[in-house]
């Protein structure tokens, strides 16, 4: 095939169209609008850029839909080219939580965040964070009170990330029927509990770090963070930063999956060159969460 002929396929098949006609799932509780996670028995692709790139978070494999062809099993490009030309004119479901793009561009991450309310008690987030997620009230509180959590839209809460100097850099959306991250934000760390605290423990979500919290009673030596469900270089040089406080003791606290122990034994790697403590800290059932509803 020329250069052209392939861009023509590039432009006409999408990932989600070569995942779907293979027979992987959307898992929707784990999808946001910009990053669609399929799985297939114990395996995972994200699908990102709109349809046109795609990674596996448990491994480096990444790419487009010829490199994704390959990695289904296609024998190299030649046959990944006849994988994805099969499904040219094959149009995916859309996921039902998908929303249509916004007309015009957001205002900016600071700017959305200062209009909208705290949570309060009786609140739509209060009542989400409380009643559904069953958080201690004083555990929201304290989290409201060090200007952590937001109202978010249709019952939802926005959880706030920020930098080591205490910017904000956008925020974990979660709520009865909606997930995802700011738009045009940067995950780095939700931080909870004591700034300068030796102890770190590093969890998946907002929400998660929490319910630890709640769980060990907030404790007084800990810091509580999220890395919102990724692991982007903002959120790793940040766990580096951590890492490097005099005595400090990192607890992988990632979920009890084999993604989790993936996220657990990079924050084992950052561990090791900065020469700090670890620990391995595994909730009983999934995700912390789930253990304080248990």
């Amino acid at each position: 095939m020329n250069k052209r002929a392939i861009e023509e396929l590039r432009e006409k098949v999408g990932c989600a169209a070569l995942l779907e006609k293979d027979g992987w799932k959307v898992d929707l509780k784990e999808s946001t609008r910009r990053a669609i996670k399929y799985r297939r028995e114990t395996n995972i692709i994200i699908v990102i850029h709109q349809g046109r790139g795609w990674f596996d978070p448990l491994s480096p494999a990444k790419g487009d839909v010829f490199s994704l062809a390959e990695h289904l099993g296609a024998d190299g490009f030649l046959e990944a080219c006849d994988r994805v030309g099969d499904v040219v004119g094959f149009v995916p479901a859309a996921p039902a939580w998908q929303r249509p793009a916004r007309p015009k561009a957001p205002s900016s991450v600071a700017e959305r965040w200062k209009r909208r309310f705290r949570p309060r008690p009786g609140s739509p987030a209060w009542r989400y964070l409380i009643g559904e997620r069953a958080l201690p009230a004083y555990i929201v509180k304290q989290a409201v009170g060090g200007d952590r959590l937001r109202e978010g839209p249709q019952g939802s809460m926005w959880a706030a990330h920020s930098d080591s100097a205490g910017a904000l850099t956008g925020w974990e959306e979660r709520g009865p029927a909606w997930r995802g991250f700011a738009t045009d934000g940067g995950k780095e760390l939700f931080r909870f509990g004591s700034e300068d605290a030796e102890r770190i423990c590093i969890t998946e979500a907002a929400i998660d770090a929490m319910s630890l919290a709640a769980i060990e009673v907030a404790r007084a030596d800990t810091l509580y963070v999220s890395t919102g469900g990724g692991w982007s270089p903002a959120t790793d040089d940040a766990i580096r930063g951590l890492a490097k406080r005099a005595n400090a003791l990192l607890v992988a606290a990632t979920d009890n999956n084999r993604q989790g122990d993936i996220y657990a034994d990079r924050v084992r790697a950052i561990v090791a060159d900065a020469s700090a403590g670890y620990v391995r800290l595994r909730p009983c059932a999934g995700d912390w969460n789930e253990d304080l509803r248990a």
